[in-house]
């Protein structure tokens, strides 16, 4: 059994230790860290983990293997390369950084250190995604030509203060929150990203998440995609792949239509599954056997990358080219 620490508990937090505690053959939670203890004290209990204040005290705890951060963005390339220096396998939630520079540095500590290093892109292991996946490596759907990808999330309506409303932590309106697992999604089936063109559109003045954000893609293979996020809607996923033979489309966590050339659309429904427990599990997996965890480190930068262009674009009202 793998003991681990979980470095921030809020609403993200929590769920990550909901998803292991008394379900994980593989890991436990034995220490958690929050600023405000008061708050998460009962749960804490509930749970059966130590609690304390202190990240440099919880991370170098002997006890302590494997590290879970769920901590402002800002935070993580200085958290990251602080557990990996102590030769503990590190998570961290997305996005790994608000720039590919700092990105690399995370993830060049990590492999200095030779330790497993997982990321929360969760959305990959909805059961709907994991068949677009096997669907579009299996060629039924020909040379891809074109994505569109819409998360929507009504949860951000219920997230006020805090680091979350701080446009230097969350820049871009719904893009930090929802719209990172659009690109994932998008880097995932189509490869990396060349080009975005992305505004958001703001009914209020932020805080308030009324709004809009919105892209062109381009693709370094030649392939296009638009994507948008309404955060203020009811959560709703969608991820249309489009290619030479047909199409394909996963609509929320367990749904997927194929349309090929010729056919009838056949729409298919597969067991509902907790993509966060998924996910984590294949980072206990690497911890323990070696194996690569489920999202490369290649895939990682690409997303930071796309994301670092897209927040530039929204800035500047203006393509732009994603660094490679």
């Amino acid at each position: 059994m793998i003991d681990a620490a979980v470095i921030g508990l809020g609403r993200w937090g929590k769920n990550i230790v909901e998803s292991v505690q008394g379900k994980s053959k593989r890991l436990r939670i034995i220490r958690g860290v929050s600023k405000e203890p008061e708050l998460v004290r009962d749960f804490a209990a509930a749970k059966g983990f130590q609690l304390s204040t202190d990240f440099d005290e919880a991370v170098a705890d002997p006890r302590v293997k494997a590290v879970f951060l769920a901590t402002p963005h800002s935070l993580h390339v200085q958290q990251i390369s602080a557990v990996a220096a102590l030769g503990k396998p590190v998570w961290s939630e997305k996005p790994l950084a608000l720039t590919r520079k700092e990105a690399e540095r995370a993830v060049a500590a990590t492999i200095k250190a030779k330790v497993p290093f997982g990321l929360g892109n969760n959305k990959r292991c909805f059961s709907s995604m994991r068949e677009l996946k096997r669907v579009v490596d299996g060629g039924k759907l020909g040379d891809i030509l074109h994505i569109e990808g819409n998360f929507s999330n009504e949860h951000s309506t219920r997230v006020t203060g805090g680091w979350r409303d701080d446009p230097r932590e969350s820049p871009g309106g719904g893009m930090t929150g929802a719209g990172l697992h659009l690109i994932d999604a998008f880097v995932n089936l189509a490869g990396p990203i060349a080009k975005v063109d992305a505004r958001v559109f703001s009914r209020k003045p932020p805080p308030d998440p009324r709004d809009v954000a919105a892209a062109l893609i381009e693709f370094k293979s030649g392939a296009t995609g638009v994507m948008a996020t309404v955060r203020a809607a009811p959560m709703f996923w969608r991820i249309h792949v489009f290619g030479t033979k047909g199409s394909a489309e996963a609509r929320e966590e367990s749904m997927l239509t194929l349309a090929k050339i010729g056919e009838e659309p056949k729409t298919m429904t597969f067991p509902q599954v907790d993509s966060l427990g998924t996910l984590i599990e294949s980072f206990a997996e690497a911890i323990e056997t070696g194996k690569p965890f489920a999202v490369s480190t290649a895939d990682m930068l690409d997303v930071v990358s796309a994301f670092e262009a897209l927040i530039r674009s929204i800035n500047e009202r203006r393509p732009v080219a994603v660094e490679q």
